[in-house]
């Protein structure tokens, strides 16, 4: 909802329609819950086996599989119906994209290769997008170049992540690089790439046109720093390390929308 909302600010061009924001975020929440939904419908059966996520409300037996497959499968509809009739139907669309490749592309892959971290990367990308054209931004290099720091940014988070709860990936069957990686280097080594490889790409929407000079600087350290704390993690592939990086990812992202916001607002 965050992410959709920056793409919302960024790509009105005559002035934020507040109405129109609230109705963006209420379809974007119905459909990023009913997929979340989804996901945990499909893998039932490997989080009863994962101490991270046994005690989710389908491997508890709290929540019936049928009682879930309903909920899912109303608010997703009714999100992607919602997000048609109340914005346009562009949102709309890649609303539906985002729930199709996360649940039917992205949830299955997990248990058959460790590329699917590049795959889910895609729905994780697609919100931003969503919240452009949604205030009726069109598609271009412009608004592509946020759903590429959206798509870069995730990759050293979720590496991050697999490596910390590696043995319960491990638990549950999933086929994760980190699994796969005995000493950590290969996992440390890709989340450095994806890390890097962020920096110039974060620095495209002013060039673009997007946002100024102040987040141009801003980006550019923000970024810097992002790769500087994961570069950490190739000299030593340990648990606190790994740690840092997610943290510093969970800081990098809300950081630079907020600098994307006010130096539109600046400009």
């Amino acid at each position: 909802m965050l992410t959709a909302a920056a793409g919302f600010y960024l790509g009105a061009a005559d002035g934020v329609h507040l109405l129109l924001l609230v109705h963006t975020l209420i379809g974007t929440a119905l459909v990023a819950a009913g997929t979340n939904a989804f996901n945990q419908i499909r893998e039932r059966d490997r989080d009863a086996l994962m101490r991270r996520t046994r005690n989710r409300p389908l491997p508890s037996g709290r929540v019936s599989p049928r009682a879930a497959a309903a909920f899912a499968a109303t608010i997703s509809c009714a999100g992607v119906v919602y997000l048609a009739l109340a914005v346009n139907w562009l949102t709309a669309g890649l609303a539906a994209l985002t729930l199709a490749s996360y649940v039917l592309l992205y949830t299955p892959l997990k248990r058959t290769t460790s590329l699917n971290t590049l795959i889910g990367a895609v729905p994780g990308a697609l919100p931003i997008v969503g919240g452009w054209t949604a205030a009726g931004g069109e598609l271009g290099s412009a608004v592509l170049a946020l759903f590429w720091i959206l798509f870069l940014w995730q990759l050293p988070h979720f590496l991050a992540l697999a490596w910390i709860y590696r043995e319960d990936y491990k638990r549950g069957g999933f086929a994760m690089l980190a699994v796969e990686d005995s000493d950590g280097r290969r996992t440390a080594w890709m989340a450095l790439l994806y890390a890097v490889t962020l920096v110039p790409v974060s620095l495209l929407p002013t060039l673009y046109g997007v946002t100024g000079m102040y987040y141009l600087v801003g980006a550019l350290v923000l970024s810097v720093a992002y790769a500087g704390v994961t570069a950490a993690l190739t000299s030593a592939t340990t648990t606190p390390r790994a740690w840092r990086v997610f943290f510093a990812s969970v800081v990098y992202l809300p950081a630079l929308l907020i600098l994307m916001v006010l130096d539109k607002a600046v400009a």
